[in-house]
């Protein structure tokens, strides 16, 4: 596999961090960051813990790209309620 740009700032290089997705021009994982912003965190303190190597653009790419991935393939994870 080759490097791929998902976006702007996101890119999947098998070379870095397995080939998950990370910021481009770190080895910050884009689940990271995900994962803070789930958890409450501000952006302005994520971009403080990672001492200034995302950008807001950078989150709310990842927030985008996140969204679409959720509304192409959440059915895969649907689970069929029955009624008892």
């Amino acid at each position: 596999m080759t490097r791929k740009l998902l976006g702007r700032y996101i890119v999947i290089d098998p070379e870095i961090c397995h080939g998950k997705p990370t910021f481009l021009g770190t080895r910050i994982m884009v689940s990271q960051v995900l994962e803070q912003v789930a958890s409450g965190m501000s952006w302005e303190a994520i971009i403080d813990e990672w001492r200034g190597s995302i950008t807001k653009e950078a989150i709310a790419e990842a927030i985008r790209l996140a969204h679409q991935a959720f509304c192409e393939h959440s059915h895969e994870f649907a689970l069929e309620i029955t009624s008892t």
